[in-house]
């Protein structure tokens, strides 16, 4: 291969890695835009977004069209002169009237959605989450009104895609799958676990340094700061699996600290929820150690010791 075709191959590898970034934690096939999301409030962001994309869209054509016209119509080799008028007073004042107006409307729609998204009041359940290098740790608070004692565990990248990522494996990327569903990279050990319709206050930190909880279904993202809780919540509304990842450069395994998020039903997680209670509640088994066999004349000896007085007494009597 020429270094030419070496170059090409290497800008459209980095290209791939930029610009499908924003997607890595969700990839689905031919996705250009962001995930609609399945949460109460995951369309907020999904229709600010295309608003102000549309903007941009409108902007380019009408800039670069006024651009284009003319540099080919009013061009010199035309014949085309150029007028010696400094500014225009009105024009000005469209110009710069126009995009304050556009500025403010986004402004004042981006607004009410992050006041919407910043109000966890009338939550339903509170979850713990703590980033560490390189996993997430969750702590189950309170659900419906009621303390949960107890329930909390660490999740972390699962052991296929583990042992896969390792250098010289030899394993096959492709071939790391639940169901038909590639999760290379994208799956851990332990999920966590929520109920569906149910609002679901978080509380976000690092016990090290910095990370970014981020689940593109839920349709936002939370910095993790060591010694600064921050707070989202959600809605899910669609059962299901959606996973995320860290999306904040924490180190050196940042590309290896998944998110899964499990939603269920109501009644399958207060099953769930109560076996984790039990199993935190259960006092660990300890193995219990053999006693070792007394030797045979030792433990004869005693036996006939007390034989002996028994049947003499029983003699007198009778």
């Amino acid at each position: 291969m020429t270094s030419g075709g070496i170059r090409i191959k290497a800008w459209a590898a980095a290209a791939c890695a930029l610009f499908s970034s924003a997607v890595w934690a969700n990839p689905q096939p031919g996705q250009l835009n962001m995930t609609r999301g399945v949460s109460e409030w995951s369309p907020e962001p999904y229709f600010l977004n295309n608003v102000a994309l549309g903007v941009c869209v409108v902007i380019g054509v009408l800039v670069f069209g006024a651009m284009f016209i003319a540099m080919f119509r009013f061009r010199k080799s035309r014949g085309a002169v150029a007028e010696k008028w400094s500014h225009n007073t009105m024009l000005e004042v469209v110009w710069t009237t126009i995009p304050v107006i556009i500025l403010i409307v986004l402004a004042w729609m981006a607004t009410g959605g992050l006041v919407s998204f910043a109000d966890t009041t009338g939550s339903q359940m509170t979850v713990k989450v703590t980033g560490y290098q390189w996993k997430w740790r969750y702590d189950y608070v309170d659900y419906q009104g009621k303390a949960i004692d107890k329930v909390g565990f660490m999740s972390k990248l699962d052991e296929q895609s583990n042992d896969t990522r390792q250098l010289r494996s030899g394993l096959d990327p492709h071939a790391v799958k639940v169901g038909d569903e590639n999760t290379y990279l994208l799956n851990v050990d332990k999920p966590l676990v929520v109920p569906v319709d149910t609002k679901i206050r978080f509380v976000i930190t690092a016990g090290d340094v910095i990370h970014s909880w981020w689940v593109p279904a839920l349709g936002w993202k939370i910095d993790a700061i060591p010694g600064i809780v921050n707070a989202a919540w959600t809605n899910i509304k669609v059962p299901g699996t959606y996973r995320g990842q860290c999306a904040e450069l924490c180190g050196q395994d940042h590309g290896f600290m998944p998110i899964v998020v499990k939603a269920v039903s109501k009644a399958e997680f207060a099953q769930w929820l109560a076996q984790q209670e039990a199993a935190g509640k259960a006092p660990p088994a300890t193995p219990a150690t053999p006693a070792s066999p007394a030797p045979a004349s030792t433990a004869a000896a005693p036996a006939t010791a007390q034989a002996a007085p028994v049947a003499t007494t029983s003699g007198k009597r009778g």
